[in-house]
C-alpha cells in the first residue's frame, strides 16, 4: 500500500487562504481524526467534490488550532487517482505549520518535492510531458510562456509524439515481418512506400524540432546584455524597456556600478534584461569591479544590446568595447537621434555588417517599438508561429529528439541504399525507444526521479 503523504500546498508567508495537501488511502480517515465539522457529521461519509466547514482541533484536548473548509476529492477522479483531502486554512505560518505537524502525527508522511505530480504521473493520470507543463504553468513569465505550457499541458505535444511513434511501429511491423518471414520478400512497390513513410515521418519530427530554440527562450527567456561605454543611455533603455524607472540614471557616466537584472515582456519573450557598468578603464575600485562584472555578464549573454552614443564620433572606448562581441548575437542601437548625428549608420554597417541596426532616442521614446520587433524576429528568425501551436520548449525533450531525428534519418538511408533490413530495423526501435523517454513511456527511473526533484514541495 503506498504511504499517505501531506504537505502544504501554498506559498509560505502570509495570505487569506493556505492549504494543507493530503493524497492517499488513508487520506479521509487521518484528516478525520483532527477535524470537526460544525454539522457534526464525519468526514468519511462525505461525497466525492464536497467541502465541509469546522475546525482543525488537538485531538487530545480539543484546542481550537483553526477554522477550516475542507475539500473532499475521492478515487479515481482526481489529479493523482487517489484520495485526495485539502485542509483550507487561514493563510498564515503559525496555522499551516501546526495543521501539517497534527496530519504527519495521525500517520501521514511528509511528500517529496513534486510527489503529488509523480503519482499523478505512475498512475496513468498524465504523461511526462504534461508533467513538466505543470513546472512551466508555474514558472511561467509571460502571457505568452503560459500559454506553450497550457498547450503542454493538454497533450497537444503527447499527441505529436504519440503521432510519431504510431509511423514509426508501422514501418517496424513490417520491417520485422521481411525478418521473420525471408519467404516473403518486400516487393519494390511496397519498399517505395516505406521509404516515403519514413520520410514523411523524419520531416514531422524535424518541423517539431525546428521550434526548440525559440520554444526555449519563451520558456527560460533571453538572456540580453546592455553594454555600452558610459553614459551612453544603458540604464534609460532598461527603463524604457520596463516602462519604469528602476535605474538610477545621471549624466555623469560610471553611475551604475553594480549589475541590474529584470525580466522584460517584449511581444511575449520574456527577455532577463542585465544592465551593466560602463565598459571602459578605470582607477575606481567600485567601477573596476562593475566593469569586470559587465564583461562576464557579456560572456553569458545569449544576445547582446550595445549602445552607441550617435551624437558623438566613435571613441576608443566604443572600439575596445567591440573586440569583447566575438560572434555574439546583437543589435547596434544608435541613441540619442535627437541631437544632431554624428555617427552615420553606414559607418557602423562597415563595422557590423551582419547586424541590426536601429536608430533610437529614449528622450523622445522614438525607436522602441522598431527595437522590440526586431528582438522578436530573431527569436523566432522569420517563422511566424502562434502561441496555441504546439513547440518543444524543454532541452530534455529537444535533446530526445535530435536522437530520434538522427536514428530515422540512419533508417531512411538503410531503407534508401538497400541494406538489410534488420540495421534498417535498429534504428527503428532506437527511435521509438527515445521518443518513448519523451512521454515517459520507456524513460528510466532514475531520469522520473530527477524531474520530480525539481518541483516545489506541495505540488
Amino acid at each position: 500500500m503506498e504511504d499517505t503523504i501531506a504537505a502544504i500546498s501554498t506559498p509560505i508567508g502570509e495570505g487569506g487562504i493556505g492549504i494543507v495537501r493530503v493524497n492517499g488511502e488513508q487520506a479521509l480517515e487521518i484528516v478525520n481524526k483532527i477535524f470537526s465539522s460544525t454539522s457534526g457529521k464525519s468526514l468519511t461519509e462525505a461525497e466525492t467534490y464536497t467541502m465541509m466547514y469546522g475546525h482543525i482541533l488537538y485531538p487530545q484536548t480539543e484546542e481550537i488550532i483553526d477554522e477550516v473548509v475542507v475539500s473532499v476529492m475521492l478515487a479515481p477522479r482526481t489529479y493523482t487517482r487517489e484520495n485526495v483531502v485539502e485542509i483550507n486554512c487561514h493563510g498564515g505560518i503559525i496555522p499551516l505549520k501546526k495543521v501539517l505537524e497534527l496530519v504527519l502525527q495521525q500517520g501521514a508522511r511528509l511528500a517529496e518535492p513534486g510527489e503529488f505530480a509523480k503519482r499523478a504521473f505512475l498512475n496513468g493520470r498524465i504523461d511526462l510531458t504534461q508533467a513538466e507543463a505543470v513546472i512551466d504553468i508555474i514558472r511561467a513569465k509571460t502571457e505568452a510562456s503560459l500559454k506553450l505550457a497550457m498547450n503542454q499541458l493538454e497533450g497537444n505535444l503527447s499527441d505529436k509524439i504519440d503521432d510519431l511513434r504510431q509511423n514509426i511501429v508501422f514501418l517496424l511491423a513490417h520491417i520485422e515481418a521481411s525478418i521473420d518471414f525471408p519467404e516473403e520478400d518486400i516487393a519494390e512497390m511496397e519498399y517505395q512506400e516505406l521509404l516515403t513513410r519514413a520520410r514523411q515521418t523524419r520531416k514531422k519530427l524535424a518541423d517539431l524540432l525546428e521550434t526548440a530554440d525559440s520554444g526555449k527562450i519563451i520558456r527560460e527567456g533571453l538572456r540580453t546584455a546592455i553594454i555600452g561605454r558610459p553614459n551612453v543611455g544603458k540604464s534609460s533603455l532598461l527603463n524604457s524597456l520596463l516602462r519604469e524607472k528602476r535605474a538610477i540614471v545621471t549624466d555623469i557616466p560610471g553611475t551604475t556600478r553594480d549589475i541590474i537584472e529584470e525580466v522584460v515582456n517584449i511581444r511575449g519573450i520574456p527577455l532577463r534584461i542585465i544592465d551593466t557598468a560602463g565598459i571602459r578603464e578605470t582607477e575606481d575600485i567600485v567601477e573596476k569591479i562593475g566593469v569586470e562584472k559587465a564583461r562576464e555578464s557579456l560572456e553569458k549573454a545569449d544576445l547582446v544590446l550595445l549602445l552607441l552614443n550617435a551624437a558623438e564620433k566613435l571613441q576608443q572606448e566604443d572600439k575596445e568595447i567591440f573586440s569583447l562581441l566575438g560572434g555574439k548575437e546583437k543589435i547596434i542601437i544608435l541613441n540619442k537621434i535627437d541631437l544632431p548625428m554624428q555617427l552615420k549608420e553606414e559607418e557602423v554597417r562597415k563595422i557590423f555588417p551582419d547586424s541590426k541596426i536601429i536608430k533610437l532616442s529614449l528622450k523622445e521614446e522614438e525607436g522602441l517599438v522598431s527595437l522590440e520587433k526586431t528582438i522578436e524576429e530573431i527569436v523566432f528568425a522569420g517563422k511566424n508561429l502562434a502561441w496555441e501551436s504546439t513547440m518543444v520548449t524543454n532541452v530534455r525533450h529537444k535533446n530526445l529528439l535530435e536522437e530520434a531525428h538522427k536514428s530515422l534519418l540512419e533508417a531512411e538511408d538503410a531503407l534508401a541504399g538497400g541494406l538489410p533490413t534488420e540495421l534498417v530495423s535498429v534504428d527503428l526501435k532506437n527511435a521509438l525507444y527515445t521518443l518513448g523517454e519523451i512521454t515517459g513511456e520507456t524513460v528510466r527511473d532514475d531520469i522520473i526521479d530527477k524531474i520530480f526533484s525539481e518541483f516545489c514541495l506541495g505540488k
